[in-house]
């Protein structure tokens, strides 16, 4: 099945952040043994309308068969390849200490595309140290190993008073894309591609529901 290109200023934010959540689905059904999934179950699943569903796909081409449902491999393989996660992306995760070890012991890294390539510490206890079969090197040399190894994309697990200076390692290095875990509003040029993720906001917006239950 072909699938239609068309500039992200053509199609909605909410729309390229419900991909994901397809492709999750889409490999759970996988992983049962289903051949075929109709857009009505999809939703069901996701808790969206099946209009949403067969309206944020038309957006990139037509996916399924009319009274018959999505085959899952064809659909997984198409939202794959319409979040670029065929291009195997070669990621570093900079800041070895809890939260980013775990990261770099995320099983799922292959699966979804992305090649786990180097790791980075100032902490010279953690320096040489081997995580997930990748060896922690110094975080002085993020720029001469980022051009070396062709990482595209820069994890940032560092605390909040290092992260800036991280990411300005990380973008003169050239990185495409930073995803960031440090609780600080990041200063990076226009073109280059983030997503910050602060679990304090997620635990303060749950606290306050769950405040007010």
């Amino acid at each position: 099945m072909a699938v239609k290109t068309k500039g992200q200023g053509g199609i909605s934010g909410a729309t390229i952040d419900r991909l994901p959540l397809y492709f999750r689905t889409l490999r759970l059904v996988q992983d049962e043994g289903r051949d075929i999934i109709s857009s009505d179950e999809l939703g069901r699943r996701l808790g969206i309308t099946p209009e949403q569903i067969r309206k944020d796909l038309a957006s990139f081409g037509q996916f399924g068969k009319k009274g018959v449902g999505y085959y899952v491999n064809e659909l997984k393989h198409n939202v794959g390849n319409i979040l670029g996660l065929d291009n195997h992306w070669n990621i570093a995760v900079v800041g070895i200490g809890h939260l980013g070890a775990a990261l770099a012991n995320y099983q799922n890294f292959v699966a979804l595309g992305f090649n786990l390539v180097a790791l980075f510490d100032q902490d010279p206890h953690v320096i040489g140290t081997v995580v997930n079969h990748v060896k922690v090197e110094d975080s002085r040399r993020i720029r001469e190993i980022v051009r070396q190894r062709k990482i595209h994309i820069g994890i940032i697990a560092v605390p909040a008073a290092f992260a800036q200076g991280v990411a300005d390692e990380l973008v003169e290095a050239g990185v495409q894309g930073i995803w960031n875990f440090a609780p600080i509003k990041m200063q990076v040029p226009e073109t280059m591609h983030i997503v910050n993720e602060d679990l304090s906001i997620g635990l303060s917006s749950l606290s306050y529901y769950l405040t007010r239950t």
